[in-house]
């Protein structure tokens, strides 16, 4: 199920449809989950789905600032939808859905773990990726549903958003054009290669909470080790053979300086171990972007 709206390239997102669309057993829903009849008529006229991801949402930490109901309509009316359909589906053993390392805001504590305190976000999209939880919880309560959340740490790869650091940087390298880095490059990120996600995903899908009061559970999906800002930009040169022109501007509005992943739990429980390091992460992107853009 997709609305392939235009928040980024529309080209893209049908150009990753097409390759979906050749592989069997695919089907595809043009259903935007804000749209609440649509979305339980589908529900409605699947009761053989067993299992959901739901990694739908509105995305971005700033395009939050500018465009604030988009994140209530998709993230809260559209998650208590993909809820709702989820609970009448007779047969259903286990809801996966994508929450996000932004949910932990200010927190100071390094590495954020999934026993932190998250009362603290510092912009709308993470208010909405938190109470996307709080909702989770509540159903997971009230229904007995298996439900699990996915704290996401900035995923990156083949095929990515357009507006990801990974993708801007490269364009603009390769365009000779000026990139903007934030707190004069003193950052760091959590970076986490697409396959990585992909396994994090699939092993928790497969092992849903045990029967207990609530089965609702949350984890990290995260590299190992985080890596300052200004080291992602040099590998990125190195690949690309080319140097950046870089603008440094101070921190953005709603942005958090550091993020570094605790994935003990998510090990322990699932056999999660990330094997992507950012130098093999960049290549495989760098491959695919040129080859896409034929550039």
């Amino acid at each position: 199920m997709d609305n392939l709206n235009p928040y980024y390239d529309v080209q893209l997102k049908q150009a990753r449809l097409k390759q979906l669309e050749a592989k069997p057993n695919f089907a595809f829903h043009a259903i935007d989950i804000a749209d609440r009849e649509a979305t339980l008529e589908f529900f409605q006229d699947t009761p053989q789905i067993t299992r959901v991801i739901h990694l739908a949402a509105q995305a971005g930490v700033r395009y939050s600032l500018t465009h604030p109901f988009a994140y209530a309509d998709s993230n809260l009316v559209g998650h208590l939808s993909i809820l709702e359909g989820c609970r009448k589906l007779p047969q259903l053993i286990h809801l996966v859905y994508a929450s996000s390392s932004s949910v932990y805001g200010a927190n100071k504590k390094l590495p954020f773990s999934v026993q932190d305190p998250v009362d603290t976000p510092i912009s709308l999209y993470a208010a909405t990726k938190r109470a996307n939880e709080l909702m989770s919880y509540t159903y997971s309560d009230l229904y007995g549903m298996p439900v699990t959340g996915l704290r996401f740490f900035t995923a990156y790869g083949p095929w990515g958003r357009p507006d990801m650091s990974a993708f801007l940087f490269t364009k603009a390298i390769l365009e000779d054009k000026e990139i903007t880095v934030f707190n004069h490059g003193d950052m760091s990120r959590n970076f986490t290669y697409i396959d990585d996600i992909i396994q994090g995903v699939i092993r928790c899908l497969n092992k849903p909470p045990v029967p207990q009061k609530v089965p609702h559970r949350v984890y990290n999906i995260g590299n190992n080790r985080s890596e300052p800002l200004m080291h992602f930009i040099e590998t990125l040169e190195n690949i690309l053979g080319k140097k950046a022109k870089i603008r440094f501007e101070a921190m953005q509005l709603g942005d958090v300086q550091n993020t570094i992943a605790d994935i003990s739990d998510t090990t322990q429980d699932f056999g999660f171990v990330p094997k992507t390091n950012i130098d093999e992460g960049l290549k495989h992107f760098v491959v695919w972007y040129r080859k896409f853009y034929e550039v």
